[in-house]
């Protein structure tokens, strides 16, 4: 079967290098689990070098022509080809909550969707590498201070330890994007509960950045926090001078705020 052509609408950019598919492939620990997900295989260039690890390796794609090529190239997938839109789809459908790792070359157009579910799958995922758009990549991994700090590097960091690995150069792709990519890998804190809710610590990351040019005090006004609260000082800073760990005590004190 004839190569797979790219398609703009679903972001594919397929990667032509071998020796950097490889060092993607080995970035997993394989400990903890034993299966892996990868995310958009295209024509399986990652796929291969994870095929060789001594662990289960299924593919989820969304392209009918790539799991075409796939079903030909690669017979050792058979029956663990998932033909499905990955922020769509309920692994549990195949996994059952059973732990595993995900990794891919992420699309760039859903790369930070990609994120945010993985954050809701967490409990199921202790390991997840792959590529990124650069700055997306940078941006996970970010530590406070930095522009670029802002609600995926505080939600990510909150569960997962983050490590920016490699720079990818645009060449080594077919076609090559207009950017440089990132590879990150992500470990989950294990044994760690969040002290406060969810819900709320999602919701005042997330309307703290909206405005992070704002100290908290103005930020968070919709929130209705009470006047005693307001006067701490946590509340002369902005969003991105904070750290997950002192999002998570923010968080803590508008609980015990009553709000």
């Amino acid at each position: 079967m004839e190569k797979v052509t790219a398609k703009k609408h679903l972001g594919q950019h397929f990667l032509k290098d071998e020796a950097i598919a490889k060092a993607i492939a080995d970035t997993l620990n394989l400990e903890g689990y034993d299966t892996i997900l990868e995310i958009g295989p295209g024509m399986g260039v990652l796929t291969k070098y994870l095929l060789e690890k001594p662990i289960s390796t299924y593919v989820i794609e969304i392209d009918r022509d790539s799991v075409a090529y796939l079903e030909k190239n690669y017979p050792q997938l058979s029956g663990k080809i998932i033909s499905q839109d990955f922020l769509k789809y309920d692994l549990n459908q195949i996994f059952q909550g059973k732990p595993l790792a995900i990794i891919g070359n992420f699309p760039y157009n859903i790369s930070t969707q990609i994120v945010f579910k993985l954050l809701e799958l967490r409990n199921q995922v202790p390991e997840f590498s792959g590529m990124f758009q650069k700055e997306v990549a940078e941006r996970i991994c970010e530590q406070k201070g930095s522009k670029t700090y802002g609600i995926l590097s505080v939600l990510v960091q909150a569960f997962y330890d983050a490590e920016y690995l490699f720079t990818v150069d645009e060449n080594v792709f077919d076609p090559p994007p207009k950017v440089k990519s990132g590879v990150l890998r992500l470990r989950r804190k294990e044994n760690f509960q969040l002290p406060c809710g969810e819900k709320r610590f999602f919701t005042v990351v997330k309307t703290a950045f909206q405005q992070r040019r704002k100290t908290l005090r103005n930020s968070l006004k919709t929130l209705n926090l009470s006047d005693i609260l307001r006067e701490d000082t946590i509340f002369d800073l902005r969003p991105e001078q904070l750290s997950y760990e002192q999002f998570i005590d923010l968080t803590q004190k508008i609980e015990a705020d009553g709000v």
